[in-house]
């Protein structure tokens, strides 16, 4: 535990994550408060910020603390029902359903492993995602930290692939590779597989399980066993926090050095979330 400033710093596991204790985020964050918290943000990967009250108004002002606020993400269309109720730049992640039909995006089960927005030309830095309604089990979220898996990659693995770009793709809802709890829409790009983040020069691996598909002018039977590796390497125990979320929470993280994935729940219990994103403004290098 550290104090900085009037706030306390408590890191979550040794390899990413810290909780900040002693600030009421429904009120607005200072100038120096702004600098800080970027900094805590760049340093530890993850925020957590536990016993919020937030209004929309609030979560979109504490997005602005950390850049422009991102678009939705998806076209308008395939939006779930009652979007067009919330603020502008909201989603809703939710199993509620009304008539049958879900009101949010993403509503049921577990999540692979992945990178928000790495499906776009140029990705959101961040997501910050804020508990109205939580399950009694499950639902859980992890983060990786790119950074020390690539560290810490064997070279048989990290050699190939390094300065190579991978093509992505995704469709909109999908929580698992070739499921069928996507939208008919979808977006792809390509990115290189290891990525410099532009604030702290250093590298993190940035493919992941769910919407990585190829590596750009390499054959499918040697770039599959690499992914694999990759996959399996970034994904171990020691790389991870897992957060157990509870009412009031609120969480920032980097997904430009990190990734997450989400643990099942039952449908019969109720899991409503507010996401914002954080607006990229440079293509990933």
């Amino acid at each position: 535990m550290s104090p900085t400033a009037n706030i306390e710093v408590i890191k979550l596991s040794p390899r990413i994550g810290a909780e900040i204790r002693g600030l009421d985020l429904s009120k607005p964050v200072d100038v120096k408060m702004t600098a800080e918290l970027n900094r805590l943000w760049l340093e530890h990967v993850v925020l957590v910020f536990r016993d919020q009250a937030l209004s929309q108004e609030d979560q979109i002002r504490i997005t602005e603390v950390f850049g422009e606020v991102g678009p939705l993400g998806r076209p308008a269309e395939f939006y779930p029902k009652g979007y067009s109720e919330i603020l502008d730049n909201i989603m809703l992640i939710s199993n509620i359903r009304e008539d049958g039909e879900p009101i949010g995006a993403l509503p049921d089960g577990d999540m692979m492993f992945h990178h928000d927005m790495l499906h776009a030309d140029i990705p959101h830095k961040g997501t910050l995602l804020y508990a109205i309604e939580v399950p009694s089990t499950g639902g859980n979220t992890f983060f990786a930290n790119g950074y020390t898996a690539y560290e810490t990659l064997d070279a048989d693995v990290r050699g190939p692939l390094e300065g190579r770009m991978a093509f992505h793709h995704y469709h909109y809802g999908s929580t698992n590779t070739g499921d069928d709890l996507g939208t008919p829409a979808f977006s792809e790009s390509t990115h290189p597989v290891f990525r410099t983040h532009e604030d702290t020069g250093r590298k993190a691996i940035y493919i992941n399980r769910l919407m990585t598909e190829s590596v750009v002018d390499m054959a499918d039977a040697e770039a599959k066993p690499l992914l694999d590796a990759v996959y399996d390497h970034s994904e171990k125990p020691e790389f991870v926090y897992e957060h157990v979320w509870q009412v009031g929470d609120l969480i920032l993280w980097d997904n430009r050095c990190s990734m997450h994935g989400r643990t099942d729940f039952s449908e019969t219990e109720r899991r409503l979330m507010l996401r914002t994103t954080i607006k990229g403004d440079s293509v990933p290098a």
